[in-house]
């Protein structure tokens, strides 16, 4: 039976560590993490991808690029200017209590029946649920540009990529989803 349990519990880990990865390269679904695009003219695009929490700032930054080197190839055209680009942070803050108690978020306790007195007397700060709850900040990256496409040799401007060397200078940082 303790084989059972252990088994059961080594699953459940394995499960929850496969969960918290990095946002890999690939198309946004219902979770809306990963690259989008939207076309506005034959030769431009408005380009996305966007991060989970585990997903620093750089690698988003980088996805963005190496899909509008990818949307500029599959459009038949050699080189894109990056017209606007932006990268947003969405921070919050995630609570962890000491103990887990599902209610204490819609529980309102009255501290001045308890008093602050009583926490600091004691060395305690919340003696009915056991303490404080520890917070962590949390930032996921969202990253957008609008790209114009173009043919022939790439101007000598530094707005302009060309997506071959681009495409080819990226796929080693590039991670695919595990199948």
């Amino acid at each position: 039976m303790k084989r059972l349990t252990f088994a059961g519990a080594l699953a459940g880990l394995v499960l929850l560590g496969a969960c918290a990865t990095a946002t890999p390269y690939q198309a946004a679904s219902t979770s809306d993490r990963g690259f989008s695009e939207q076309k506005i003219e034959d030769n431009r695009f408005q380009v996305q991808f966007a991060g989970n929490s585990l997903t620093d700032r750089k690698t988003v930054e980088t996805y963005l690029l190496y899909r509008a080197a990818e949307l500029t190839k599959q459009n038949g055209f050699d080189h894109f200017r990056v017209v606007r680009r932006e990268t947003d942070a969405k921070t919050k803050l995630i609570s962890s209590p000491s103990t887990y108690d599902p209610f204490y978020n819609h529980f309102y306790l009255n501290y001045q029946y308890f008093g602050p007195r009583y926490a600091s007397r004691f060395g305690l700060y919340d003696r009915f649920w056991g303490g404080p709850a520890d917070y962590r900040e949390s930032t996921s990256y969202i990253a957008s540009a609008e790209i114009v496409m173009g043919k022939g040799p790439k101007p000598d401007d530094v707005a302009y990529f060309d997506a071959g060397q681009v495409i080819f200078n990226l796929t080693g940082s590039i991670k695919l989803p595990e199948a």
